[in-house]
């Protein structure tokens, strides 16, 4: 097993890893949508979404793999209600990379944020 860390992500808010690889497989931690130079949290849902997906690239990239390696995504929202502007951000993000995905609504985030975001990636040999 290897830590995996990166300034261009947030630190870790709490006794974790931003990301552990083991083997040939990533599991990245949920990122949070703040500006690791500003410490500063987006307004929007799609703007936080925007940011956490960034971040979660940033420790992607600092493994050595790439975005398309991302194999499963988990996105935890505070308020559903605005699904459609997060799918948005994420389709447009991802391109034509479709990693599996679940989206939930939770009583609350760290922070007080109205997204985050975990992933886990695979290393092939292609």
């Amino acid at each position: 097993m290897k830590i995996i860390h990166t300034t261009k992500a947030p630190k870790a808010i709490g006794p974790y890893s931003q990301a552990i690889y083991a083997g040939n497989t990533l599991y990245l931690s949920g990122q949070l949508p703040i500006d690791p130079k500003t410490g500063e949290t987006p307004k929007t849902v799609g703007e936080q979404t925007l940011k956490a997906l960034e971040n979660l690239q940033a420790i992607v990239l600092e493994a050595g793999l790439k975005i398309t390696d991302i194999v499963k995504c988990t996105v935890l929202m505070k308020d559903l209600h605005f699904f459609s502007e997060m799918n948005d951000v994420y389709a447009s993000f991802f391109g034509s990379h479709k990693p599996a995905r679940v989206a939930y609504e939770v009583a609350r985030l760290p922070k007080d944020v109205l997204v985050e975001i975990d992933a886990i990636a695979v290393k092939t040999n292609g």
